[in-house]
């Protein structure tokens, strides 16, 4: 009895430690798992009609925010925001590149993007592109999206979209590098841009 309980054991710290190693990236320690460009490929439309991809992601660092045109608030404050901070750490547009991705490409094609991201910005650019391949990149970059219609009754109404709604920072290899939340505070978010440009 005595030996049925410790293959019983031996049997558990198995399967505990195949998990552990699973867990952490089989085997790889978390930084090598992370050092790999965020997200996924993808090829997609920039708001002027031009094909845009992951490659957009690289040479320069990168601030990338998900959201849509009909946002009541989030998203026409976080675009106003970044615009300033980019307006007063990057005046030439030199040193960063900045994005905003529809995660509501039904509505939001790259001729509506590029109306309502120039009445706010020319240092950010829209991108639309086929729904499907849309949300497919928002998918693997692990962005939240859901539509929620307006009224229970009426499924495929008139809806808007919870979101995701804190701006992505990626390096110039297309890295992870942090986020800035909705409402941070500016001083920060500069801070934290001034740093991913140091970075590069």
């Amino acid at each position: 009895m005595r030996s049925v309980r410790i293959l019983v054991w031996v049997a558990v710290l198995v399967v505990a430690g195949i998990l552990g190693w699973l867990s952490f990236g089989g085997g790889r320690s978390p930084e090598v798992a992370a050092s790999g460009p965020y997200g996924v490929p993808f090829t997609l439309v920039s708001q002027r009609g031009q094909p845009i991809s992951e490659q957009a992601f690289r040479g320069k660092p990168s601030a990338i925010f998900f959201g849509y045109t009909h946002c009541p608030d989030v998203c026409p404050t976080t675009l106003f925001e970044l615009n300033g901070w980019l307006e007063k750490i990057d005046p030439d547009g030199s040193k960063l590149n900045a994005y905003f991705v529809t995660v509501d490409p039904d509505r939001d094609t790259p001729a509506i993007m590029d109306q309502y991201v120039s009445n706010v910005s020319k240092r950010i650019t829209g991108i639309s592109g086929d729904p499907a391949k849309v949300m497919d990149m928002v998918k693997g970059f692990r962005v939240y999206a859901k539509k929620v219609p307006v009224d229970d009754k009426q499924p495929n109404g008139d809806y808007t979209m919870d979101h995701t709604a804190s701006v992505f920072l990626l390096d110039s290899a297309g890295r992870f590098a942090g986020t800035i939340a909705y409402e941070e505070d500016p001083d920060v978010a500069v801070k934290k841009l001034e740093n991913l440009i140091k970075k590069g």
